[in-house]
């Protein structure tokens, strides 16, 4: 019925899903393409309402908003609801993350032969640690892909949903008219 207003929906979603993704390959966020790939979106139209809600992995909202470190913060985070704490609590994230978290991307980023200031090479496990805990006290820094393309495309949706309703509705008063006669 409202298939005006499901297009509209679907254009906005699509926009967002392509600057966003735009944004995590020029912002360097985009190593394992795992959040890239994850981007997707899901519009439901029923005869009295509408929906569109987005989707991505977990830690996605966390590259987005950022989290607050426990002895530095990054400017970008001042408006971020999570944080690093070592007990963590409400939007609180419990202890350092787990420095295995990092395994894959130290491969990917091709990161080994780091000297330790003795001249040694440092195991990939020392280094792990040395960068989780590094992100446990520094918080990842805000990069808002998702954000910014949604503020920035948000601002015209109400004007756009109006204009698809209104041909959604002429189209519904044409066929009653048609259907009448």
């Amino acid at each position: 019925m409202l298939s005006n207003v499901k297009d509209e929906l679907n254009r906005f979603a699509k926009y967002v899903i392509q600057q966003s993704r735009a944004n995590l390959t020029k912002g360097k966020k985009n190593s394992s393409k795992e959040l890239y790939n994850s981007l997707d979106s899901n519009v439901k139209v029923s005869k009295n309402s509408f929906e569109l809600t987005f989707l991505m992995e977990d830690y996605g909202v966390f590259q987005d908003k950022g989290v607050k470190g426990t002895k530095s913060n990054y400017l970008e985070n001042k408006d971020s609801p999570f944080s690093y704490k070592s007990k963590g609590g409400k939007n609180g994230l419990k202890g350092m993350p787990p420095p295995k978290a990092f395994d894959k991307w130290i491969v990917r980023k091709g990161l080994k032969g780091i000297r330790n200031n003795k001249g040694q090479f440092i195991s990939r496990k020392s280094l792990q640690f040395m960068i989780a805990r590094s992100v446990f006290e520094k918080g990842i820094k805000a990069s808002m892909f998702f954000t910014k393309p949604f503020k920035k495309a948000f601002k015209n949706l109400d004007k756009d949903l109006i204009e698809a309703y209104k041909l959604d509705v002429e189209a519904l008063i044409k066929k009653s008219i048609n259907n009448g006669n």
